[in-house]
């Protein structure tokens, strides 16, 4: 599996590790992975970071029965679409469940969770996941 560059792994860590976006001060449009330039406001548009809740609702899903090279072993698992609370859609393993489990419209929280390591002696890449909050 061809790892990734070790520049760009220092770069996305405030997004994979804190859940870092930014926010257009002009529309109040949030985003995540970071965006240069408001889509809507183009130049007017102000961004600012903005730190997400990690909260959000399942918005679709899927259950992936043959995972890509370097997720073998992890297969099958939950990979969704995650609406957060403020108002970004991103894609994401949701852990501790199966298919059968989860439903357009459950509430997820976001965990800190190893994501893949390139070898043995390689970078360990952690990041976001999450898993389904259980209502009592």
């Amino acid at each position: 599996m061809p790892s990734e560059n070790l520049a760009i792994t220092w770069r996305r860590l405030p997004e994979r590790y804190r859940l870092i976006g930014n926010s257009c001060e002009n529309c109040k449009t949030n985003y995540f992975p970071n965006r240069k330039l408001c889509p809507k406001c183009r130049r007017k548009g102000k961004l600012m970071q903005k730190q997400f809740s990690g909260k959000g609702t399942v918005y679709s899903f899927t259950e992936v029965a043959t995972g890509p090279a370097g997720f073998e072993l992890e297969s099958p698992y939950v990979l969704a679409i995650v609406e957060l609370e403020e108002g970004p859609k991103i894609t994401a393993q949701v852990v501790g469940i199966s298919g059968k489990e989860v439903k357009i419209g459950d509430s997820v929280e976001l965990l800190f969770r190893k994501i893949m390591e390139d070898s043995p002696e390689g970078l360990i890449h952690y990041g976001y996941k999450f898993r389904l909050v259980r209502k009592n």
